[in-house]
């Protein structure tokens, strides 16, 4: 569970931001989309071969 404890006057709205970013960097919400429909396997290694050429092509246009 996540959560975020208020310190002695901390704005609610940075306690929030504080919050948000925790949850996103904790995976909740990708690992929620991930598991709600099903991928088969064929299809899960082919996107994931895609990822990694796009990252590639990026990575070779950054260095150019």
């Amino acid at each position: 569970m996540i959560g975020v404890i208020l310190q002695s006057n901390e704005n609610i709205d940075k306690a929030l931001r504080r919050f948000k970013k925790k949850y996103e960097k904790s995976g909740v919400l990708r690992e929620y989309k991930r598991k709600t429909a099903y991928v088969k396997p064929s299809v899960e290694k082919r996107m994931q071969r895609l990822k990694t050429l796009r990252r590639i092509r990026r990575a070779s246009m950054e260095e150019q």
